[in-house]
């Protein structure tokens, strides 16, 4: 779901130098080609490699830089065999009949998946999908700027004015409401309009006395420089830029939080359908797995790979555990269209003035 800016060129350009490849020929007459449609800088490409190498085929490999923009793609008649959505979409994706059965006697690297992230409300007997990261959102700070009294604020901490200009916020309808929501006290999953409204008008106060700035990937390269001393980030991007600048920190809000989970999943269209489950199986070797969550920070689902990463790479950096416990967090579900247009109508609105 998620991003690292300064590798995010690296993966497009593969990704349209492996089409333009294919397209020409590239020599690879009669080899199997697999397309997979995942997150911009979401894994070690040098593992694209070794998969074509191992298994004799061509691998397309595209990004997207949202679940919408990937739904958009998908909607436009583009097909793919293997995408890496986030649990909310995979929801939307089972309700379209857009994907097909994971089948797990091809999988057998999955016996090193951590039972914990199994069994999640958007596919709970893993049917369609194998886990592929997971983590939190929470907010990142600059501990020479913020006051550790101040954290006891929970998602308030966003409103303090002691704070005001200093402050990022996702430039995502979603991630926004989802801090407003919490604060005061409801489910980011509530299609309740009057909640909503109480949100929306959380976060105009915010907007008209805070002045956040609403931002994308670029949120990690902007802390990693200390230009602003608060920002609402991904657990594996506070985990990325916390490695970079000592000074950083990172925690989850008392009210609760947004736990997720990205998922490989295979389409309804794949025709390739062992080399997929090989893709998925190689994705999930302890080593790969270890190459992935090094090279983005985020948090790996292979417990021998996260274990390792989590002391040899990120120790001392506990955003790359998060926590997933907590009566008060909650996964993102799906949500109707009435809900999902309310929300984006109130999103205009508050960075309409922006």
């Amino acid at each position: 779901m998620k991003k690292n800016p300064f590798k995010k060129g690296i993966c497009l350009l593969l990704g349209t130098l492996l089409a333009a490849c294919l397209l020409g020929g590239c020599g690879n007459s009669g080899k199997p080609v697999l397309k997979v449609y995942s997150w911009g800088e979401y894994l070690d490409t040098s593992l694209l490699s070794e998969f074509e190498k191992e298994y004799d085929c061509k691998v397309i490999y595209e990004t997207f830089d949202s679940n919408e923009s990937m739904y958009t793609k998908l909607q436009s008649g583009e097909t793919y065999d293997i995408l890496v959505p986030s649990d909310y979409m995979i929801e939307r994706l089972i309700k379209e009949d857009r994907l097909q059965p994971i089948d797990w006697s091809l999988v057998p690297n999955a016996a090193g998946l951590d039972e914990a992230v199994m069994g999640e409300e958007f596919d709970p007997d893993n049917t369609y999908s194998v886990p592929f990261f997971y983590g939190s959102v929470g907010i990142l700070y600059d501990t020479t700027v913020v006051d550790d009294a101040d954290l006891s604020d929970g998602w308030e901490l966003l409103r303090n004015p002691k704070y005001a200009e200093d402050i990022y916020m996702y430039d995502s309808e979603r991630d926004s409401f989802m801090p407003a929501l919490k604060a005061l006290g409801y489910s980011m999953n509530t299609t309740n309009h009057e909640e909503i409204d109480q949100a929306y008008e959380w976060l105009i106060d915010q907007r008209d006395t805070m002045d956040p700035v609403y931002v994308g990937d670029d949120v990690m390269d902007n802390m990693i420089s200390g230009n602003k001393a608060l920002a609402v980030v991904y657990s594996g991007d506070a985990a990325y830029t916390m490695r970079e600048n000592e000074d950083l920190a990172f925690f989850e809000p008392k009210e609760g939080t947004n736990i997720w989970q990205d998922a490989m999943v295979i389409t309804s269209d794949c025709t390739e359908v062992e080399l997929a489950h090989a893709y998925i199986d190689f994705m999930l070797e302890p080593e790969h797995a270890y190459a992935n969550t090094v090279e983005v920070g985020y948090t790996s689902p292979v417990v021998e790979a996260r274990t390792k990463a989590a002391e040899e790479d990120f120790a001392g950096i506990p955003a790359y555990l998060p926590s997933t416990l907590g009566d008060n967090n909650e996964v993102f579900r799906y949500q109707d269209q009435e809900t999902k247009e309310y929300f984006s109508e109130l999103w205009t609105k508050v960075k309409a003035a922006n």
